[in-house]
């Protein structure tokens, strides 16, 4: 799908090479495995197909071999091999590589790539970055070896060059290699920028595209991986640097999303080539938009991180705004309904919009009704954080797509049963969402109390020091956003633990940030709320104040169970959706509005 949406090249990733020293969390090209050049055959033209360059990614995990995000106790049973032994700080023991298994890996590298030319791949990449086992061997910090492939930056590079030629020498001449490198390791006693050019330097000869990433996976995933507290392209320096000292193509990656950004950077000489993963997960088509000048539809990634939460919870790939990853087979284009019919949506926010998308592309008539003057439901409230941003213009992007798509969109307009009766219609979605929990607490109701969703409309009432009432993801993120902007935050939760309603890759990035601008009460229950902060209870029964002049409620949200009661013999065909079928995620509105839209 990324092929047709208009990339110039697909890369899949991490094809591992050496399954005897890693039997890593990917795949293997093999002709040992059944069907595994067959696979890759399929692949590659499914690629080529729609003009796109295929591109496979060679990759060896070294010392992190089959144990990504594992069970430890699984880690304890496996031999680790990388460039010296070491104890990792989980516990794990790793051993060096002996020369003959080096020698095995180099062999193996080439081997892999001429099997992914006879397959119809026409470039390959290697994985040089982000702590796997080239980047290992590169690193000091890492590697301590006293033989000829430890000590210098030549011997340190020496397993990369190797590899290299015995690549090249299976692909032959003019078949394009690439190079990822991490530009610097990004964490104390890794490599920094300087020598990362130098490193550049030394393998320069062997490739023809080097693709700068930056930091390494295991001790700086936000940094591999920009989360949204950092700025689009934060890693765009590294790559710029690196393509002042080689003559070959530089391309950068990081964070990038926004076409006139990218432009910037081309044009700007920064980087010759400019790199996208989750922005394509988000929206295949992104390049082919910006071609035909169709930017304003874009739908832009929300480095949300569901997509690699997913992959951790499940073994398999989600997207938030997108409901298609991961089930490409059923192609991009929806087939027409064999019978239109008139359809009602009730509700605005993310997942009625999609549902109200998908319904029109299916050739039905629909009629989206929203209570408020504005769609976008609780995506509303994040304009208020310019890290959220992105969320809050989903609703718009949905909005836009929604009416090109042919929907009629009514605001001010709440539905009734009696609403749904004079319409006559033949399907209804309930996509009401969902409205704060505010408890019967002395005090939760005074002028000093903002309610988070709300925020964004009340952000003069917010004083200099605040108590957030709740530490869940939405009070975290206001939380660490009122600290930002340089307010005295305190986080009042009940639980011993916040944000357990975050995503495993997204929380831990959070609670960093909730460490610089927050100061922390877990274990706290709320029992009053005052002018001068809130009374809460501890554990032992002790009474604090904990202090703010301002309080805003995050206690979390409710399905809306009495629009949804009233609603649900409505029409002949009733789906509830979103919030209102069960207090969850955007990712699950988005799904079940398409799916919904797809049933009628």
């Amino acid at each position: 799908m990324r092929g047709k949406g208009g990339a110039a090249a697909v890369t899949v990733s991490e094809c591992m090479v050496h399954p005897k020293t890693d039997g890593s969390h990917a795949y293997h090209l093999d002709t040992a495995v059944l069907n595994s050049l067959a696979a890759a055959t399929y692949t590659a033209d499914a690629i080529r197909r729609h003009g796109a360059m295929p591109s496979l990614e060679l990759s060896h995990s070294g010392m992190y071999a089959g144990t990504y995000m594992t069970d430890k106790t699984k880690q304890k049973s496996m031999n680790q091999w990388g460039a010296s032994d070491v104890v990792r700080s989980d516990g794990v023991e790793v051993k060096a590589l002996t020369k003959e298994m080096i020698a095995e890996i180099v062999e193996s590298y080439g081997k892999v790539a001429g099997l992914a030319k006879r397959a119809g791949f026409e470039m390959i990449m290697v994985h040089g970055g982000h702590g796997w086992l080239l980047n290992q061997f590169f690193s000091s910090y890492f590697n301590k070896r006293t033989d000829e492939y430890g000590g210098s930056l030549e011997n340190r590079c020496r397993l990369a060059i190797e590899i290299l030629k015995s690549i090249r020498k299976a692909v032959g001449p003019g078949f394009p290699i690439e190079f990822r490198l991490s530009g610097s390791e990004l964490f104390e006693g890794g490599y920094d920028l300087a020598e990362g050019c130098r490193i550049a330097q030394q393998i320069e000869p062997y490739i023809d595209l080097l693709h700068v990433s930056a930091g390494t996976y295991q001790r700086g995933f936000g940094d591999t991986h920009p989360s949204m507290f950092k700025e689009h392209g934060c890693n765009v320096y590294l790559a710029a640097e690196i393509k002042k000292h080689v003559s070959i193509p530089v391309a950068t990656i990081g964070g990038l999303n926004d076409p006139q950004q990218m432009e910037e950077i081309i044009a700007s000489g920064k980087a010759d080539i400019v790199y996208m993963a989750r922005a394509l997960l988000a929206d295949p088509f992104l390049p082919r938009k910006v071609v035909e000048n169709r930017d304003d539809e874009i739908v832009k990634c929300l480095r949300c991180f569901t997509c690699m939460a997913e992959r951790a919870a499940t073994s398999t790939r989600r997207c938030t705004v997108n409901p298609l990853i991961g089930r490409e087979m059923e192609g991009s284009d929806i087939a027409l309904a064999s019978e239109k019919k008139k359809v009602l949506v009730a509700g605005g926010g993310s997942g009625g919009l999609y549902a109200a998308y998908t319904a029109a592309r299916r050739g039905h008539q629909v009629i989206l009704c929203e209570k408020e003057s504005e769609v976008g439901g609780i995506l509303k409230s994040e304009q208020a954080l310019p890290f959220k941003h992105e969320m809050y213009e989903l609703a718009g992007t949905y909005k836009l797509l929604a009416e090109k798509a042919g929907v009629e969109i009514r605001l001010n307009t709440e539905v009734t049963k009696e609403y749904v009766e004079k319409e006559d219609v033949d399907a209804l979605i309930i996509a009401v969402g969902s409205m704060p929990l505010v408890p019967p607490i002395p005090g939760l109701n005074g002028d000093n109390v903002v309610i988070v969703n709300n925020y964004y409309l009340e952000k003069k009432k917010v004083g200099d020091e605040v108590v957030v009432f709740g530490g869940g993801l939405a009070g975290c993120e206001c939380a660490v956003h009122l600290g930002m902007e340089g307010k005295k935050v305190c986080l009042v939760e009940m639980r011993d633990e916040l944000a357990p309603d975050a995503n495993v890759r997204h929380r831990p990035l959070l609670l960093k940030e909730i460490e610089k601008y927050v100061s922390v009460y877990t274990g706290y229950k709320g029992l009053e709320v005052t002018s001068e902060g809130i009374l809460c209870e501890d554990k032992d029964g002790s009474k604090h104040l904990v202090p703010g002049r301002t309080v805003i409620c995050a206690l979390g949200q409710r399905s809306r169970g009495d629009a949804v009661m009233e609603l649900q013999d409505a029409a002949p065909f009733v789906r509830v959706i979103g919030d209102a079928a069960k207090v969850s995620t955007i990712t699950n509105a988005v799904y079940w509005g398409y799916y919904a839209a797809l049933d009628i």
